[in-house]
């Protein structure tokens, strides 16, 4: 059977009762599942206009620095301070005019990152092993020396970023983080954010919004101690910034348009499935938003609750868009099929609302955060929880999880050997690169078993 192809149905809708049935990927074998309603998802993808406007810009701002961030700032953001840094006085300004209890809620939300940032990296020990009489082998991790921290804007002032990715870098023992958010069109900042960023631990405070933001980190302009990693989320100049100044500098990963999938079972409420769905699909017009489900009925119940639910939404003109576009609601046969599909989408947020959550905890690979039960929601993790919101994108969970205290590490290894294990290990190396006609490394290893070997 091809993809795409029909099974005869006596029923006319192709979003109605009419299924249609896909297979998946050949990793998972020959698996078919209904589809009560298809949609698309924009995954990252070669984009050669949006590449050389970045390029061109990239170039420009390495040969002209502060000049063209200002000339790119005044044309994109209508934003021309004296200084794009920020003061401390400035800083302090901010959070003043917040209300008190942001200031608290976003303590909150905080100390949940750092308590679990700080536990991850509790697991991280060094390590230091004797392989076999004399050959000592080991690892250690070290934290990078400096981290640049993108904040978004945009469409919603996600102030909430800010801890995702300085917390975590600043537990791994990161000495600078410099963070820098774009400028509110023109009217200077979102007081939350700098609140946000400060509290966090940022050293310094940019308002600098898209590519010159990128370059203004990765390349010091004089300003700056150019950093190590470049890590945030942004719009697809930002993701193309990143990925031209990989190699330059590290990167936390790739970030398309936000993704949830919900696993639900018969016994779920259609009502709160359909609520979950929503509260991504606000993001952007071009949000994955997708449902597996066992039933035909019950993915019915839970299109006309998405339908209800969207006619009152405050953010209905964005998430009708996403829905409408990119919404998929896929019958699985059975619980392996469920997984199966889960598996080869491989979704950024991925929620159980099912019956026997472990079942498929212990068998679901592909994700970047899992929220386990009706519970706990995509929005706990994005905003408060204490997981972090920086995950992988367009199957991507497929080989990276998401920015974690390990991001800002470097495991690097060594090795101490005593005299006899020199020559034990030496005999065999030079008879590998001779082997491999690589004969100064041979040289290298046969003065050892010459100096070592008391011959």
């Amino acid at each position: 059977m091809e993809q795409g192809c029909c099974r005869p149905s006596n029923h006319g809708s192709a979003e109605g009762r009419y299924l249609r049935l896909l297979p998946l990927s050949q990793r998972h074998g020959v698996v078919w599942m209904k589809v009560i309603k298809e949609g698309g998802h924009r995954l990252l993808a070669n984009d050669a206009e949006t590449a050389a406007l970045v390029s061109s810009m990239l170039l420009d701002l390495e040969k002209n620095g502060l000049d063209a961030v200002r000339r790119y700032s005044e044309k994109f953001d209508r934003w021309t301070p004296t200084d794009f840094e920020l003061s401390a006085a400035q800083i302090r300004d901010a959070t003043a005019q917040l209300d008190p209890q942001v200031v608290t809620d976003t303590r909150f939300c905080q100390d949940n990152v750092r308590r679990f940032a700080q536990a991850q990296l509790a697991t991280m020990l060094p390590l230091e092993t004797e392989i076999r009489p004399g050959v000592t082998l080991g690892h250690r991790h070290i934290p990078v020396n400096s981290v640049g921290s993108y904040i978004p804007g945009g469409r919603y002032p996600m102030f909430g970023s800010a801890q995702m990715s300085i917390i975590p870098a600043k537990v791994a023992g990161v000495k600078n983080v410099v963070a820098c958010t774009p400028p509110v069109d023109g009217k200077g900042f979102f007081p939350a954010t700098i609140n946000a960023i400060a509290a966090a631990g940022a050293d310094r405070i940019f308002v600098i919004g898209g590519v010159p933001a990128l370059a203004l980190m990765a390349f010091g302009m004089g300003v700056v101690e150019p950093v190590d990693i470049l890590c945030g989320a942004g719009n697809k100049f930002v993701a193309e910034a990143k990925r031209q100044l990989f190699g330059r500098c590290g990167i936390d990963l790739l970030a398309g348009p936000t993704e949830i999938m919900v696993l639900a079972d018969d016994d779920a409420d259609p009502a709160l499935v359909a609520c979950d769905l929503l509260g991504q699909a606000e993001h952007d017009p071009n949000s994955g938003i997708a449902l597996i489900c066992l039933s035909e009925e019950f993915g019915r119940r839970c299109l006309a609750e998405v339908e209800q639910q969207m006619a009152v939404l405050p953010t209905r003109e964005i998430a009708a868009q996403s829905w409408g576009t990119n919404g998929r609601i896929y019958q699985a046969e059975n619980s392996d099929e469920a997984v199966a599909l889960c598996d080869d989408y491989a979704p950024e947020h991925l929620e159980l609302h099912v019956e026997n959550p472990d079942w498929y905890f212990d068998r679901l690979k592909n994700y970047g955060s899992l929220f386990i039960g009706e519970e706990t929601t995509v929005a706990y993790g994005d905003k408060s929880i204490g997981t972090n919101h920086i995950l992988p994108t367009s199957r991507a969970a497929r080989y990276t999880g998401g920015v974690w205290v390990g991001k800002f590490l470097k495991t690097v290894t060594y090795q101490r050997m005593s005299p006899a294990a020199s020559v034990e290990v030496g005999l065999v190396t030079s008879r590998q690169c001779k082997v491999e006609r690589m004969l100064a490394h041979a040289i290298t290893a046969d003065v050892r078993v010459q100096r070592f070997g008391g011959s």
